[in-house]
């Protein structure tokens, strides 16, 4: 009878709400059934799973103060607060343990070690290590994981290596979490180490190491294990294939990428990343052209990549496809995928269709803003950039440094002074950000730009920064709105002791005598320019038709 009762309470207490808890509590005094220790125990555990511990504590107490003594119901409170807090808590129940002659068991020392893990308690961490040794626990597999997690979790992993060699059974998961973990801080030579040791690998052991090797561009030694493998998946092709498009060996990664026996969809995207992140635009079309052939359906991160490849290209009509492509299919567009799109149109030039992407996105994030400001800024429509700025503000979104950074750059080529001298001045003031130099730039360029070169100068000379070539360049820009020889000349002297390789700057200054007339200083800048090694880019442009790719 006993045995059906309690097993009845034990399925009631597992699906039971709070209400219904205090109901068993009641069934429990009035039938005597609190006296029975393990269906109390069972009880007053459920009571610590409700988020809070104030009714537990009250069960915890007695009538008249005086804890209860078992076991069972202090490693319910213990576990309690390491789930529900407060944390401090914990470790006061751990040590009061023995004043009240209780002593801890094998459940006791998991959730006082997570607790020292979540507050970053070294020092009653290594005493809890020292208990457990004393107490002969160190055997326990739910106690060693415990030190081992707590050791990792803090960053101590000669002390987590020490725990994981003591331990007896060493599952193979537990070994790829070392390798793993050691990958992560970038010790790729313990990682090898245990590697080396493992009595029997699997894949992931595999795909762990060659991973480590390709993150630190070890091409050697990822090679190596790759060839070794004696079963190969697509994780592991992937992996080689990042570690030889990371070292710039695109050709080689192409190679792997199309030998694999399989692909997924990580494997397409990695590809077509790497292109577009080493400037190969065209091939990174082409890829997702292929991708639309034999591949899977294109994510998020597909969609990106591409996308930024048209930016570069200018291939409007190809982007315009993607974006209708997506469209048509019912992609849901976030924020990344939204904001590719906007710079796209923005890039190529179709500054509308990227606002109305922009007012039509649900879902925005500062970055979004970020680029919406500065692409309407570059194409002159600076009191649209402004009201951007502000509108973003007024939706709850807090501007960074290059929010700041593209409202000075509308601020500067819109000519408008005093909002920019307020933008910049509102940065510590009203949003804590300081000041760095490109912002310090921007400002210098809007009042070189419009007249007030003294102030630019005196900007120049006294903020917290040595002054790069933008802001001398800036300050040249103005000597020329002002015909200012004299500053021109010391601005050059500048520039020449930073020994940068930007023509701008001596085209500039040819430019300013030019316009005045003063034909020998206006050659003699471009002499130099030539003496010292530098030369113009030639400018070029690209526009890629939807019809080209593929082919």
């Amino acid at each position: 009878m006993s045995f059906y009762v309690e097993q009845k309470i034990s399925f009631l207490l597992e699906n039971c709400t709070f209400k219904q808890l205090k109901q068993i509590h009641g069934l429990l005094i009035t039938s005597s059934l609190n006296q029975n220790i393990q269906i109390y125990s069972k009880f007053h555990r459920r009571s610590t799973e409700f988020g809070t511990m104030e009714y537990s504590e009250q069960l915890f107490s007695s009538d008249d103060g005086i804890l209860q003594p078992e076991i069972f119901l202090w490693n319910n409170m213990i576990r309690g607060y390491a789930y529900n807090g407060p944390y401090e808590k914990c470790i006061y129940m751990f040590d009061k343990m023995p004043q009240r002659d209780i002593i801890p068991n094998a459940y006791t020392y998991p959730f006082v070690l997570k607790v020292c893990l979540n507050l970053k308690n070294l020092i009653v961490g290594i005493k809890i290590h020292c208990q457990v040794l004393k107490s002969g626990f160190e055997d326990v597999s739910s106690i060693a994981n415990s030190l081992l997690n707590f050791y990792i979790g803090i960053g101590k992993m000669d002390e987590a290596r020490k725990v994981f060699d003591g331990m007896i059974d060493k599952p193979i998961e537990l070994w790829n979490r070392m390798i793993s973990e050691y990958v992560d801080t970038g010790e790729l030579e313990y990682a090898r180490r245990v590697f080396d040791e493992i009595p029997k690998r699997d894949l992931v052991s595999w795909n762990s190491m060659i991973s480590g090797y390709s993150k630190v561009g070890d091409i050697e030694n990822a090679r190596y294990l790759f060839k070794r493998m004696p079963e190969k998946n697509v994780i592991s092709w992937t992996s080689m294939i990042r570690a030889f498009a990371n070292s710039g060996d695109l050709t080689t990664a192409r190679k792997l990428f199309d030998e694999m026996p399989e692909r997924n969809i990580i494997s397409w995207n990695s590809m077509i990343s790497h292109y577009s992140r080493h400037g190969k635009f065209r091939e990174a079309l082409d890829l997702f052209v292929q991708m639309q052939l034999e591949g899977p359906t294109p994510d998020g991160y597909a969609f990106t990549s591409v996308l930024n490849a048209c930016s570069h290209l200018g291939a409007l009509n190809i982007g315009q496809w993607i974006h209708f492509y997506l469209i048509k299919d019912g992609f849901q567009i976030g924020e990344i995928v939204g904001t590719s799109i906007i710079e796209m149109y923005a890039k190529c030039g179709d500054i509308d269709r990227a606002f109305k992407v922009f007012i039509k996105m649900v879902k925005k994030d500062v970055f979004c803003w970020n680029v919406m400001i500065k692409s309407l800024a570059i194409h002159g429509r600076i009191e649209d950039a402004i009201r951007i700025f502000l509108m973003m503000q007024k939706k709850g979104f807090k501007p960074n440094d290059f929010t700041f950074s593209s409202t000075l750059f509308a601020c500067s080529h819109g000519g408008m002074v005093e909002d920019g001298r307020r933008i910049f001045n509102s940065m510590k003031r009203d949003f804590g950000i300081d000041p760095k130099i490109e912002h310090y730039g921007c400002l210098i360029d809007l009042l070189s730009r419009n007249g007030q070169l003294e102030e630019a100068e005196v900007l120049a000379r006294e903020m917290p920064f040595e002054p790069d070539i933008a802001v001398w360049g800036a300050l040249l820009g103005g000597c020329r709105v002002r015909n200012d020889f004299k500053l021109a000349e010391k601005v050059m002297e500048k520039i020449s002791e930073l020994r940068s390789n930007e023509s701008g700057v001596y085209v500039l200054l040819s430019n300013i005598y030019a316009s005045a007339g003063r034909w020998p200083e206006a050659l003699s800048a471009r002499e130099k320019m030539e003496d010292e090694g530098i030369w113009k880019r030639t400018g070029c442009s690209s526009v890629l038709g939807i019809d080209e790719v593929g082919s």
